[in-house]
């Protein structure tokens, strides 16, 4: 899943067995093409549509041809790096017996941030009346929050169920 829950222990904590100082969640969108294969992407399909370009080889149809071929492996790529940039948005959750708090970095435009004291923070998940199915939020300190919006539905719902129980585990 794209996320990963972090247990920071304390030292008092580590020797007694107890639960854990600090909890954190890293939560980014899921990526299906590694940047890696990218540049094996844009090498395949500029292969595969430059192989009508043999025919014309030597004639002045290569020229006539040939921008659009280039402008149509600069659109690919742009979009791909467009897509690369816009999905690096990364959502942190710092969770004490003091403190919850969540920071989103966002690609273009400024971090967002919000605490509350976990005591008094109420998780809910809105199985159909949200923008999208599962959403999560959190509200506390006068703000709702929305958690792993980019998520899958049923990675928002297993979120959903791992955050209760580390949240009702730190308020005991």
């Amino acid at each position: 899943m794209p996320y990963e829950w972090i247990d920071k222990k304390n030292q008092s904590t580590a020797q007694s067995g107890g639960a854990p100082a600090q909890i954190e969640l890293h939560c980014w969108p899921y990526r299906s093409l590694p940047r890696r294969d990218m540049v094996l992407f844009i090498g395949a399909t500029a292969t595969l549509i430059s192989l009508p370009l043999i025919m014309v080889l030597g004639s002045p149809v290569l020229w006539g041809l040939l921008p659009f071929f280039l402008i149509a492996v600069a659109a690919i790529w742009y979009a791909l790096e467009r897509s690369y940039r816009d999905g690096e948005i990364l959502e942190e959750l710092h969770l004490t017996r003091d403190e919850i708090s969540i920071d989103r970095h966002n690609p273009r435009g400024p971090d967002q941030h919000w605490d509350a004291n976990p005591h008094w923070v109420q998780i809910e998940l809105d199985q159909k009346d949200g923008p999208v199915e599962n959403y999560v939020t959190l509200r506390g300190a006068g703000r709702e929050v929305e958690l792993g919006a980019f998520l899958m539905p049923y990675e928002r719902a297993a979120l959903y169920d791992e955050l209760k129980e580390r949240l009702d585990a730190v308020r005991t």
